[in-house]
């Protein structure tokens, strides 16, 4: 059994009073929560709200095992140098975070990230023991063009280059469809699923059935509390990468409840 994952991404939202505020008000509604949570906060907020959890929850533990992680949005993948605005991962780790978001859609279109530069970054955050969640989606004329299933298996390809199934382990696959991001719409279950699908047989003619199985892959894309749980019916669906839904330390508990 894979365990669900339900990421909250930010984006470029809270200040670090309101992070603080979202840690307090988010612990104490997920007391019996068995999936796994990770926070994405802007990087500014990162110290904040991983000096929240200790202090809220000690260790950053709610329901028995089930860990509320925190992860950085983006970080460059040389190790250190001149390149102003950037963080490494020595950097996400040194503060303490354990997760990092590749490859978002927002971070291709507007910072002209390929998927070049998403291999990079993976290579480098499996380097320093981060449990990277990589990004794939196609935009809506590719979906309307029949280019979904082309479009996933070179964003997969070229994310999984130059990397082996003994170092796959922590790796997490979000599909988000990008015409669903942001604008209230949502991939049927169905469509959603059998994108899940397709990319869990990318990942076993890469890297193996067993490692396939055991890879966790989110749906992202206008995830809300209304739809969360007929989504995380689906079979291949093993958490949710939430946006907006997540600013509400109540809609978004309400998501990982559905989870598990």
């Amino acid at each position: 059994m894979r365990r669900p994952l339900v990421a909250a991404n930010w984006k470029m939202y809270k200040t670090p009073q309101q992070a603080a505020s979202f840690v307090e008000s988010f612990v104490p509604m997920v007391g019996s929560a068995t999936a796994e949570v990770v926070l994405f906060p802007p990087a500014v907020d990162l110290a904040i709200t991983l000096q929240t959890l200790s202090a809220k929850i000690g260790g950053a533990k709610i329901g028995g095992d089930a860990k509320i992680g925190v992860g950085a949005q983006n970080m460059h993948y040389a190790e250190e140098g001149a390149y102003t605005g950037d963080i490494s991962a020595s950097m996400v780790t040194g503060i303490g975070a354990r997760y990092i978001l590749i490859g978002h859609s927002e971070r291709r279109q507007y910072a002209f990230e390929t998927d070049e530069i998403v291999n990079k970054k993976l290579l480098t955050a499996l380097k320093h023991g981060l449990t990277p969640v990589v990004c794939v989606g196609e935009h809506l004329a590719q979906r309307n063009e029949g280019q979904t299933e082309s479009v996933l298996h070179e964003q997969v390809f070229e994310a999984l280059k130059g990397i082996g199934a003994e170092q796959a382990a922590p790796i997490v696959i979000a599909y988000e469809p990008i015409w669903a991001i942001g604008t209230g719409k949502t991939a049927t279950p169905e469509m959603a699923g059998d994108a899940h699908r397709f990319i869990r047989g990318e990942v076993a003619e890469l890297l193996g059935s067993p490692v396939a199985e055991k890879m966790r892959i989110l749906y992202g894309g206008s995830v809300k509390p209304e739809n969360a749980k007929e989504l995380m019916q689906q079979e291949e669906i093993d958490g949710a990468l939430v946006g907006g839904a997540s600013l509400d330390p109540a809609s978004f508990c309400k998501i990982v409840e559905a989870a598990g």
